[in-house]
């Protein structure tokens, strides 16, 4: 979960891991927000440690919040090597996406089947 918030990245991974336990196994899902040094904006090494802390070799799906989050991923997916491979930037909402893709990953979904969840989340109504 990349954000320009630290707080904002670890609540959201917080939401979407408990919703998803329902008393069983969540898959992993990491918090990537801010700054190295605690502001606001986001940090391609924070990113990258955060999708290595979640790899199991099965892909990685990443969801972020706003437009330099969603840069900053693309630059380290174009240059290749700091993330694991078959790292996808799943276009959806950050928090419905999130919550979508971690129950899905968290029943067994492959990574194809969590960013097409995620990506379903825009569909989502609410009245």
């Amino acid at each position: 979960m990349v954000s320009h918030s630290a707080a904002v990245a670890a609540s959201v991974a917080e939401l979407a891991a408990g919703l998803a336990a329902g008393g069983g196994a969540t898959a992993p899902v990491a918090p990537a927000g801010g700054t190295a040094d605690g502001g606001l904006g986001t940090s391609s090494e924070l990113i990258a440690a955060a999708a290595a802390a979640v790899d199991r070799g099965a892909g990685v799906a990443v969801l972020a919040d706003l437009g330099s989050a969603v840069l900053t991923v693309k630059a380290l997916l174009a240059e290749g090597g700091d993330l694991p491979g078959d790292t996808r930037l799943v276009d959806a909402p950050f928090v419905e996406g999130a919550v979508a893709a971690v129950v899905t990953a968290s029943a067994g979904g492959d990574l194809a089947a969590v960013e097409a969840a995620a990506a379903q989340a825009y569909t989502y109504r609410k009245v």
